[in-house]
């Protein structure tokens, strides 16, 4: 699979009921477990005072990406995305083809 460094902010539209946005987070809480054992989310942080995200995601290709692993994201029609494909640095220290 290959890796995409993925920039997401979540905005919530205005008049969301706050059950729903309880009811999305929630739900995104149980697929991102999913997808992190399928090994299409390797890592995911929150820059601190930001409520924005940064992640390692894998997939085959791009449009994998968006279609079958980002598009399923219950929060994903409130997201804002920024998809950077990303390839192995010869100095990287934990590269897998060293």
């Amino acid at each position: 699979m290959r890796e995409f460094l993925v920039e997401i902010t979540t905005t919530v539209p205005e008049g969301t009921s706050q059950d729903e946005v309880e009811r999305r987070r929630a739900a995104e809480a149980v697929r991102a477990k999913e997808l992190a054992a399928t090994g299409n989310l390797a890592r995911l942080w929150r820059p601190v005072g930001e409520l924005r995200s940064i992640g390692i995601w894998r997939a085959e290709d791009e449009k994998e990406l968006h279609e079958k692993v980002l598009g399923t994201l219950p929060l994903r029609p409130w997201m804002t995305l920024t998809v950077t494909p990303l390839q192995s640095h010869p100095n990287d220290p934990g590269r897998a083809d060293a």
